[in-house]
């Protein structure tokens, strides 16, 4: 019996062949050509994904993992064929303790989802990566967001795992326990795996609670270099702030096409404060003084809860805005990550390299952590823009590693920075492929991403 027939015969209708479904899962908000997959398995279970991997370990079939399928570098994408396990079915949050501060969930449920389940609760999970991700593709990229200043990206987050690894053996990794001594830390192994170790089908994620008081605003600064120096003066003076995020005014102009707001068309920071009322005044207060000095605008405040919502809105669809502005545009999205006393050398020649380019490339990004995003928006039509924008996210790579970086705060690797990883981990990345080697010999797990190609 061949590969696909005995998965048809496991899963029934559950296993799809069907051309819209391949369709569906050949595509995501990657830059990269469509690439469907030959099949598209829905488990509903542990057990039924440990059959599944038998099987595809058997009869040699590539096996790639599909969360929500917003991954920006490549990573769900059926590179060399083979099935897509979409977790959609598998979205049940099966336990939320108030007391120990965690949840337990299935991999399809989303943030959004999440944090719904968990309104009443007084509780909340912070992780933020703009897009509505589900949590097992949040966890196999080590997502962040604009909260991980405050509350740290996935890594800081998970504290246990049940997996399914190449040959459906079940492993779980960590426990419900705050901390562990007990040998390797295989929860933060699979964090960040990119879907080439094992697919995830459990996670125990540590919860917050949620502050007595929010305040959020917006200021305008003269030049990119003021508003990133705020953000660098802020974060050694040890404000805590929950959110700190950075727009240039290429960002702005299209946040006012396509929100109908009327912000001035220059640099902004975007922050938000979490406390007590009187925390969260100090803070605001210290901040304030930080913008004054480095001749910010005044604050533009959201107290209220619609109107956060309205603000963090124009952030989370800084994407959507730009390509509204740019219907012609092949958009080609990276983000690096830099020490942040070297974060304003960073973004300065990160913005002059683009505006020597004349290609529209607006940067925004989470710089509290050093980590920033270049919308980078080439004619679909023209060729050679699309080579200079690959071009211009190359450069973006290199300096990050000039500067002590990285070439990715957030995105992962995929196979679309596969070329950077000898430079930044040298005989590093020699040991990845080795544990790789010892969980997948065979090679099947999300193969062509990540890692040195065997």
């Amino acid at each position: 019996m061949s590969g696909f027939a005995a998965l048809d015969m496991l899963l029934g209708p559950r296993f799809s062949t069907g051309a819209s479904d391949l369709a569906l899962h050949g595509q995501s908000e990657s830059h990269f050509p469509s690439m469907p997959p030959d099949g598209v398995a829905y488990p509903r279970s542990a057990q039924e994904l440990a059959q599944i991997m038998r099987i595809c370990c058997e009869h040699a079939i590539p096996v790639t993992g599909w969360g929500a399928g917003t991954s920006l570098e490549g990573h769900a994408l059926a590179l060399k064929g083979g099935i897509v396990i979409d977790f959609a079915q598998m979205n049940r949050v099966l336990k939320v303790s108030s007391e120990d501060m965690l949840a337990i969930v299935q991999p399809g449920v989303t943030r959004a989802a999440l944090n719904e389940e968990l309104r009443a609760s007084g509780l909340f999970f912070p992780v933020d990566p703009g897009a509505n991700a589900s949590l097992g593709g949040m966890a196999a990229t080590r997502a962040s967001g604009t909260t991980a200043v405050r509350y740290g990206t996935m890594r800081s987050n998970v504290l246990a795992l049940e997996v399914v690894l190449a040959d459906g053996r079940i492993i779980r990794t960590g426990s419900e326990a705050p901390k562990s001594s007990t040998g390797y830390d295989l929860t933060a192994l699979f964090v960040g795996s990119e879907g080439t170790l094992g697919l995830i089908t459990e996670l125990t994620l540590r919860l917050q609670g949620q502050p007595e008081a929010v305040s959020a605003a917006l200021c305008a600064f003269e030049t990119v270099r003021a508003a990133v120096d705020t953000v660098i003066a802020t974060i050694q003076h040890g404000i805590p702030m929950a959110r700190i995020e950075f727009v240039d005014a290429a960002n702005v102009r299209a946040f006012n096409a396509y929100g109908g707001t009327s912000m001035p068309e220059t640099a902004h920071l975007m922050v938000e404060f979490h406390g007590s009322p009187t925390g969260v005044r100090e803070q605001a207060q210290a901040f304030g003084e930080i913008v004054a000095e480095f001749g910010g605008g005044a604050f533009h405040w959201a107290d209220r809860p619609e109107d956060r919502t309205r603000l963090w809105a124009l952030r989370h669809n800084g994407y959507y805005a730009a390509r509204a502005l740019y219907p012609n545009a092949h958009p080609l999205t990276t983000d690096i990550c830099v020490p942040i006393s070297r974060l304003a050398e960073a973004v300065e020649e990160t913005a002059a390299d683009i505006e020597a380019s004349g290609i529209p490339g607006p940067i925004l990004g989470h710089v509290g952590d050093g980590n920033f995003h270049a919308l980078l928006l080439p004619d679909k039509s023209a060729p050679e823009q699309i080579a200079q924008a690959e071009a211009l996210a190359g450069r973006m790579a290199e300096r990050a590693l000039r500067l002590g970086g990285t070439v990715s705060g957030e995105h992962g690797i995929g196979f679309g920075k596969l070329k950077y990883m000898q430079a930044e981990h040298g005989e590093g990345w020699n040991v990845m492929s080795a544990i790789k080697l010892a969980l997948d010999p065979s090679g099947i797990l999300n193969p062509g991403k990540l890692l040195r190609q065997q």
